[in-house]
């Protein structure tokens, strides 16, 4: 899953409600604007943790209300239990939930490209 460099979301053609919930990753790397899209992509579905552990300006109460939304949250918050030092180094957020649960090795690969994506988006 690599960022598709020709989907860059514009703020000019934005509705008020996606402009406050400007994403990160979603446009990039599936080309999804909204998070009402994002629910209900089976693609954006499997980035949606990412959105959520890089983009602390979301609302989280929508996602929140799909059970998708709800795994890729549980998900977030298990990646910034383990990695949160160096995800506060590279982009800074406000905290989330500690939850210790095990993650995935086999996502690292794209945890670390998403990292190194939004860093450069910095």
């Amino acid at each position: 899953m690599f960022p598709q460099n020709s989907l860059l979301v514009q703020s000019a053609t934005m509705s008020p409600t996606t402009a406050s919930q400007k994403l990160k990753i979603l446009p990039a790397y599936t080309g999804t604007t909204t998070i009402e899209e994002a629910l209900t992509d089976p693609r954006s579905l499997r980035v949606l943790w990412l959105e959520i552990l890089f983009n602390d300006q979301l609302k989280i109460a929508p996602i929140l209300q799909h059970s998708s939304g709800r795994a890729a949250y549980e998900k977030a918050c298990r990646w910034y239990t383990a990695y949160r030092s160096l995800i506060e180094s590279v982009v800074p957020r406000s905290p989330l939930p500690r939850d210790t649960s095990a993650i995935d090795p086999r996502e690292h690969r794209i945890f670390l490209e998403a990292l190194h994506f939004v860093h450069a988006q910095r």
